[in-house]
């Protein structure tokens, strides 16, 4: 079967609401998708992250849903969650600011996008792309006018997935992204400008 096909007609993309959590639960499984992390790694002080990793997190990730906060996105095919991407106004993950290669390069405000993760078996398949193609549509209706993205730009060709949660600069430049600063060689900060 050929997969990308598939995705390509059948996947369906879903805010992250109250109702989806076992869908999220069942996607992240025992690891919380990856090392506990539960898609707090932005959202926390260092220390506070590692107090809670696991169970932890998982239950801090849950409170922000049944608020009524969007923390991200769901991406399904045939109706099983098999992506993520953690987007929200950049306010929501005050790590960034900590980040002396992710702080802010000036006032304006953004929606960043701070993560992916598709499920093992639907990786390498072009997801990730048509996942970041909707967190553009679904920013837009939300009023954002810039997106802001931290991939990684690592000359290695052969990342481990485990590196690759933050997606990888060449999907971000597909789709748009045009790079707004660099302070590290293999991070830069890309931005997407929404016309309104």
């Amino acid at each position: 079967m050929n997969n990308t096909k598939v995705m390509g007609e059948a996947l369906e993309f879903c805010p992250l609401s109250p109702e989806r959590w076992q869908d999220l639960e069942s996607l992240f499984g025992k690891s919380g998708a990856c090392g506990g992390c539960w898609c707090m790694w932005y959202r926390l002080k260092r220390s506070e992250f590692e107090q809670n990793k696991g169970e932890g997190n998982k239950k801090l990730m849950k409170q922000i849903v049944e608020s009524g906060e969007i923390p991200g996105i769901l991406a399904y095919l045939d109706g099983k969650a098999v992506g993520w991407c953690s987007v929200a106004p950049r306010t929501q993950f005050p790590a960034l600011e900590r980040s002396r290669i992710l702080k802010r390069i000036d006032d304006k405000p953004v929606w960043s996008i701070v993560c992916f993760y598709i499920a093992q078996d639907y990786r390498k398949k072009g997801l990730t792309g048509k996942l970041l193609n909707y967190v553009i549509e679904y920013c837009s209706k939300q009023g954002a006018t810039i997106i802001e993205a931290y991939p990684s730009d690592s000359p290695k060709k052969d990342l481990p997935d485990v590196f690759a949660w933050t997606g990888f600069a060449s999907t971000f430049f597909k789709a748009g992204f045009k790079e707004s600063a660099r302070r590290s060689e293999t991070r830069p900060l890309l931005r997407y400008e929404i016309k309104k």
